[in-house]
C-alpha cells in the first residue's frame, strides 16, 4: 500500500493500515522541514495559551504520529508524487495508491500518473469537489478498462481489482461532527441515494431491556465517565462501547444506551423553504412599523364610522369623502358642520402622518429586497441552535448536515470570502462577520442561548479559545472542538474534561474520522459512510459475497459475527435467480431489483448477491484477510 499526503490524514491512514489491516505501506510525505503546519490565527488568551502548552507537552510526551517509522512501514521523502518518485514507492507492483494531499490538483495530476505506471492499481483520491471527483473516478477507470483490455468503455472493469473511490474527508468527517454536537439527534450517513439514519437512545430504567428497534448498532459506555480516560475507544474494555452486539448482549444490556437503526429509506435533500430568494410578505416591514400602519388604518377607519354618523351618509361615501381629506383632495368644509369640519380637520391630520409610514414602508422593502441574498443577522429572540465557527471546507459540509436535519444555526466567520459563505446565503443562514477572538463576536451569536459550539476553524489555537470564552459565558454550555491532529484531540479531551468535570466536552480529529473511509476503499471496500459510537467507528460497506466463506452459502442469521459484521441489506438479483431455504425478498413483497433492508433471517446469500453491511474496522479487515490468503493461495 501507497500512502501519498502532506498533513495528518497521510499518517493517519498509514497508521490504520497497519494496525488494522496489517499491511505493508510506503509513505511519501514532504521533507520535514517542509511539512504544512497548522497556522495560528488570532490572539489567543491567557488562559487558552497555557492550555495548549500544556496539551502540547502531553502530546511530545506521548509522540506524534508518523514522528517514527514503524517494522512494516517505509517513508519516502519528495516533495510531490510525480512519476519518479511514485516508481521509487513501487507504484508498478503495490495494491493500492491513497493520494491525500490537501490540494485537488495535486492529487490528480499523481493520479493519472500511477494510472500510466500501473492500470490495475487501485486508486483512492481526497478530492473536495463532488462534481469533479464523480468525473475523474469515471475517467480513470475507463482507462484502466482500456489498458486491460477489458472495454473501451470501462463497463468492463467490475472483472478488475482495479477501481477508483474518491471520497473527500470534509464528507466524511461532518455527520460525525454534527451528530457530536447534538443530544438525541439522528446520525445520518448519505451516499449516493442511500440513507442511513442511527438514533442514540437513553438507557432503559432498571429493570427494563432495552428496546432494539429494527436493529440495535451499539451499546453505548455503562458509565457517564469512562474510568479508563480512553471517552469510549477500544481502550476503554468493558466499560466502554460495545459495537454489533448479539441479541443477548442487547436483553442484559440494561442501564445502557444504545445506537439503533431507526430508519433506512431515501427521502431526499431538504431543500431551503422560499421562491428563487424572494422574501416572505411577513418579512418586508418590521414589527414595529406593522403596528404603525396598523394604528393608522384603525384611525382611518374610526374616522369613516364617526363621519356617517354625523352626516348620515352610506358607509361606503364615507369612507371615500375621509380618504379624500386624508389625502388633502377634497374641498373645504366652509358651510358643513361643525362636526364635519372637525373630522375633516382630523382627517388631514391623520394624512400627515401617513406621509413618513409610507415613505419608511418603502425604503424597508427596497432594503429587504436588495439585502434578500445577503447574509441574514442572528433574529432576536433565537435560542437552542448551534453556533458554527468557520466555515471552510469542513464547516461547510457540516452547516449543510445540520440543515438538512433542520437544525438551527448561526455560523462565525472571519473572511466574508470563505468557501462556505455561498453556502450560507443560499441556506438563509445567520452568519456574523467577525474574528472570533474579539469581545463581542459570540455575543453577536446568541451563545449564552446556544444549544452547542461547533469550532470548526482551521486554527486549533482559536478552536480552544472560542471554547474557553464560550464555557466562561454558560458553563454548561455542549462544545466540540475540531482539532488537526487525533493525540492533539485526545490530550485537550482529557483536560478540558479535567477542568470542567460537569460540562459535555468532544474533540474530534478530522484525520480521526476520515481515515477509516480512506483505508477501507483502499482495501477494495465501497464504503458508503461511518456513524461514530462515541470514540469508535462503525463502517458501512457495500461487499460481494462471492469469495467469502463467512458469508457465501450462509443465511443471513448464520453471517452475523457479534463484534464485527452484520447483514444489513442485500442488492437483489434478477428473477429467476437463486434463491435459498424456502424465502426470497420477492415473497415478502420487495421489488425485484434495488435494495431489500428487511431481510428474512433464512435467507442464503449467493456468490451473486452484493450486500450492505456494518461492521468494524477489524471486522472489514478480517473478510479481506482471507480472501487476499485464499486468492495468494490459489
Amino acid at each position: 500500500m501507497i500512502v501519498c499526503g502532506d498533513d495528518g490524514l497521510a499518517h493517519r491512514l498509514a497508521a490504520e493500515l497497519r494496525g488494522v489491516y496489517g499491511e505493508q505501506v510506503t509513505l511519501v510525505v514532504p521533507p520535514s522541514g517542509r511539512r504544512v503546519r497548522q497556522p495560528v490565527v488570532g490572539r489567543a488568551r491567557a488562559a487558552s495559551a497555557a492550555l495548549l502548552d500544556r496539551v502540547s507537552a502531553a502530546v511530545s510526551r506521548t509522540g506524534a504520529v508518523g514522528a517514527e517509522p514503524a517494522a512494516n512501514e517505509q517513508v519516502v521523502e519528495a516533495a510531490e508524487a510525480t512519476e519518479a518518485v511514485l516508481t521509487e514507492a513501487g507504484a508498478d507492483r503495490a495494491a493500492a495508491l491513497a493520494l491525500v494531499y490537501d490540494d485537488d490538483e495535486t492529487n490528480i495530476r499523481a493520479a493519472l500518473t500511477a494510472r500510466r505506471l500501473n492500470p490495475r492499481l487501485r486508486l483512492v483520491l481526497r478530492l473536495y469537489n463532488r462534481r469533479l471527483g464523480q468525473h475523474i473516478e469515471e475517467l480513470l477507470d475507463q482507462t484502466a478498462a482500456v489498458a486491460s483490455g477489458t472495454g473501451p468503455t470501462g463497463h468492463g472493469t467490475a472483472g478488475l481489482d482495479a477501481s477508483t473511490t474518491v471520497l473527500s474527508d470534509a464528507d466524511t468527517a461532518a455527520p460525525a461532527l454534527a451528530a457530536t454536537a447534538l443530544v438525541g439527534t439522528s446520525k445520518v450517513v448519505q451516499t449516493e441515494g442511500l440513507v442511513l439514519r442511527a438514533v442514540e437512545r437513553q438507557p432503559p430504567r432498571p429493570g427494563e431491556v432495552a428496546d432494539p428497534g429494527l436493529c440495535t448498532l451499539a451499546l453505548l459506555s455503562a458509565t457517564s465517565n469512562d474510568p479508563a480516560g480512553a471517552d469510549g475507544s477500544e481502550g476503554s474494555g468493558e466499560q466502554g462501547p460495545r459495537l454489533l452486539p448479539d441479541e443477548a448482549a442487547v436483553a442484559s444490556a440494561t442501564g445502557r444506551g444504545t445506537v439503533v437503526l431507526e430508519q433506512v429509506s431515501y427521502s431526499g435533500p431538504s431543500l431551503p423553504s422560499g421562491r428563487g430568494g424572494v422574501p416572505p410578505f411577513a418579512s418586508l416591514f418590521s414589527r414595529r412599523l406593522r403596528w404603525s400602519l396598523a394604528g393608522l388604518v384603525g384611525c382611518v377607519l374610526a374616522l369613516a364610522v364617526a363621519l356617517m354618523f354625523v352626516t348620515g351618509e352610506h358607509p361606503l361615501y364615507a369612507t371615500y369623502v375621509t380618504l379624500l381629506d386624508l389625502f388633502g383632495i377634497n374641498d373645504p368644509a366652509y358651510h358643513e358642520s361643525t362636526g364635519r369640519q372637525v373630522l375633516q380637520l382630523l382627517s388631514g391630520l391623520v394624512g400627515l402622518l401617513l406621509l413618513p409610514v409610507l415613505l419608511a414602508a418603502v425604503l424597508e422593502a427596497l432594503g429587504t429586497f436588495r439585502s434578500a441574498s445577503a447574509l441574514r443577522k442572528p433574529p432576536r429572540g433565537l435560542g437552542g441552535h448551534v453556533v458554527l465557527l468557520g466555515l471552510g471546507k469542513i464547516g461547510t459540509r457540516v452547516l449543510t448536515r445540520l440543515r438538512e436535519l433542520h437544525i438551527p444555526v448561526v455560523c462565525v466567520e472571519s473572511d466574508p470570502e470563505a468557501r462556505g459563505m455561498a453556502t450560507a446565503r443560499r441556506l438563509r443562514v445567520p452568519v456574523v462577520l467577525g474574528d472570533v477572538t474579539q469581545e463581542g463576536v459570540l455575543e453577536a451569536a446568541k451563545i449564552h442561548r446556544a444549544h452547542a459550539l461547533l469550532a470548526l476553524t482551521s486554527a486549533d489555537t482559536t478552536n480552544l479559545e472560542a471554547a474557553l470564552y464560550a464555557r466562561s459565558v454558560r458553563p454548561d454550555l455542549r462544545v466540540v472542538l475540531r482539532l488537526y491532529d487525533d493525540d492533539f484531540a485526545t490530550a485537550v479531551y482529557r483536560t478540558l474534561r479535567a477542568a470542567h468535570p460537569f460540562a459535555l466536552t468532544r474533540s474530534r480529529s478530522v484525520s480521526h474520522l476520515a481515515a477509516p473511509a480512506f483505508a477501507g476503499a483502499m482495501m477494495g471496500r465501497q464504503i458508503l459512510g461511518a456513524i461514530p459510537v462515541e470514540r469508535r467507528v462503525l463502517l458501512f460497506a457495500e461487499v460481494e459475497v462471492d469469495g467469502h466463506p463467512q458469508l457465501e452459502g450462509r443465511t443471513v442469521s448464520q453471517a452475523f459475527r457479534a463484534g464485527a459484521w452484520r447483514v444489513l441489506a442485500l442488492n437483489t438479483a434478477p428473477p429467476g435467480g437463486r434463491r435459498g431455504e424456502g424465502e426470497s425478498p420477492e415473497e415478502e413483497g420487495a421489488p425485484a431489483s434495488g435494495l431489500v433492508w428487511d431481510l428474512p433471517p433464512t435467507y442464503v446469500l449467493g456468490a451473486g448477491d452484493r450486500v450492505v453491511l456494518a461492521a468494524t474496522r477489524r471486522g472489514l479487515a478480517e473478510l479481506l484477510g482471507r480472501r487476499r490468503r485464499e486468492r495468494a493461495g490459489a
